[in-house]
């Protein structure tokens, strides 16, 4: 099998484990990503999330994570729901949280999408990612065409957003490599405008320290008593950068019932308050909201809906 149909072959496979975009770029050392790291992490924008420090050499070349890496494959994957479940004053959750841990949803079609191109192409060696290792996803997924990099620092992609999961192979193998997309934002400022908090100080450059997602689950200790107001009904996460965006419009609902709702879609703050750790481990072992975990999600709760 030459390259050029290996190519074809994998996005063809990587369609039929359910992922909406599958595009290659060649792993090389993101020189145009560099200094905008060196100058965000600098100013402190990374907020508490020291471990955006660690890794740097690896962080910018995917051949020091994965030795004789030759390409890397970028993939996205829906997680857009049927139902928004934050149209009222209920403590909200970010969309990307309403079912299991993505983590393990999307990392799953990856190793089976690997087993796949390892046993009809030969033997590839490499590594999957999702969100778990100092790669710089967006920035791949930008190079080899997958979307564009929006002012609120989000992947979009014409005519379908940004509410899907970005992840990757990188392996050894050459396939052939796309070409990036055009930025279609224009002029458009809705996320710098609609963010409550301030925190897309730039287009692309966003402040940590003020990002509701990031005060709700990386922060550890109280949350910041000027942003009580902005952060109500939020609890695990936010998605108003997303919501306003015009792309968005264009959303589809996803297909992976393992991402559905569980229990929780109804609960007030008090269900949540009166929730046990034994419960919570019961309802959400399998979900992203056990990064925070209770402790601070009912932080979360007693900060933005009060004592």
């Amino acid at each position: 099998m030459s390259p050029s149909q290996a190519t074809q072959y994998l996005k063809k496979e990587a369609e039929r484990l359910g992922f909406q975009a599958c595009r290659v770029a060649k792993a090389d050392f993101l020189s145009a990503e560099a200094p905008k790291l060196d100058a965000w992490l600098a100013k402190g924008y990374h907020g508490s999330m020291a471990y955006m420090e660690n890794h740097y050499d690896k962080r910018l070349d995917p051949r020091k994570l994965v030795p004789g890496a030759k390409t890397v494959v970028s993939l996205a994957f829906n997680y857009f729901p049927a139902k928004d479940l934050a149209l009222d004053d209920s403590p909200r959750i970010a969309k990307y949280a309403y079912g299991q841990d993505y983590h393990h949803v999307v990392k799953d079609r990856l190793f089976a999408l690997l087993a796949v191109l390892r046993d009809q192409i030969g033997d590839i060696q490499g590594r999957c990612f999702v969100d778990s290792a100092p790669v710089m996803e967006r920035a791949w997924a930008q190079r080899s065409g997958v979307g564009w990099v929006g002012k609120n620092s989000l992947l979009l992609r014409k005519n379908e957003g940004s509410f899907f999961f970005l992840a990757e192979l990188i392996v050894d193998y050459p396939f052939m490599e796309d070409l990036p997309v055009a930025d279609h934002c224009g002029t458009c400022t809705r996320c710098i405008d609609a963010c409550p908090t301030g925190a897309i100080i730039a287009p692309e450059v966003i402040d940590s320290h003020r990002c509701i997602s990031h005060m709700t689950i990386e922060l550890h200790g109280a949350l910041p008593a000027e942003h009580k107001e902005a952060i109500n009904p939020w609890v695990f996460g936010c998605d108003i950068c997303q919501d306003v965006c015009p792309w968005n419009r264009h959303a589809k609902p996803h297909q992976e019932k393992q991402l559905e709702p569980n229990a929780w879609s109804d609960w007030t703050a008090e269900n949540w308050m009166e929730l046990t750790e034994e419960t919570f481990t019961q309802v959400f072992g399998k979900s992203a909201l056990t990064r925070p975990g209770l402790a601070g999600i009912q932080r979360n709760i007693r900060g933005a809906f009060g004592d």
